[in-house]
């Protein structure tokens, strides 16, 4: 795949997210502040696998400033971005090594970034106390990880955005 078919896909995979963050918005999960299903975190996923981590970066981090900067303001940027480096570092890190699947990857990433946004909650609004909204995020990020992963798992097994086969002529 060449640079101009890379940045093509990454902006598709940017539009994706975006579509998603923005519906995620507007159908919450939960009454509770902070569970959402984190799909936008699937196709950043499905990047890991099929660009890589060193391309999933930029995606990642231009998700989350056009997301904070059309859907949500200022410190939603801060609390995503501290979600998403979190969340993409363990994933990058896990896929290195043996005996972890995208639904581990998943779990992995949503945990990861409760703790990241609970974190820099915890600093910015100077209330450690926060830190016990922890015993109800992390297992709940991590099922909702599981679901992102066993959906990005299904879509790895049934699509394949670079084949490179091309009808013959004449058929």
């Amino acid at each position: 795949m060449n640079r101009t078919h890379k940045l093509a896909f990454s902006a598709l995979m940017v539009s994706l997210m975006m579509i998603l963050s923005y519906l995620e918005a507007r159908i919450p999960v939960s009454t509770i502040p902070g569970i959402k299903l984190g799909l936008a975190n699937c196709v950043l996923l499905l990047g890991l696998y099929w660009l890589g981590a060193g391309i999933c970066w930029p995606i990642m981090l231009t998700r989350v400033l056009l997301s904070g900067l059309l859907f949500s303001g200022p410190m939603s940027i801060v609390y995503s971005l501290a979600g998403g480096c979190l969340s993409l570092l363990i994933m990058q890190l896990l896929r290195k090594m043996p005996g972890f699947s995208p639904v581990g990857l998943g779990m992995a990433g949503g945990a990861a970034h409760n703790l990241a946004q609970v974190s820099v909650a915890v600093l910015v609004l100077k209330t450690p106390t926060l830190f016990w909204q922890l015993a109800l995020l992390l297992p709940v990020g991590a099922v909702m990880g599981a679901v992102t992963g066993i959906l990005a798992a299904i879509l790895l097994k049934r699509i394949n955005p670079f084949n490179q086969d091309t009808p013959k002529k004449g058929m």
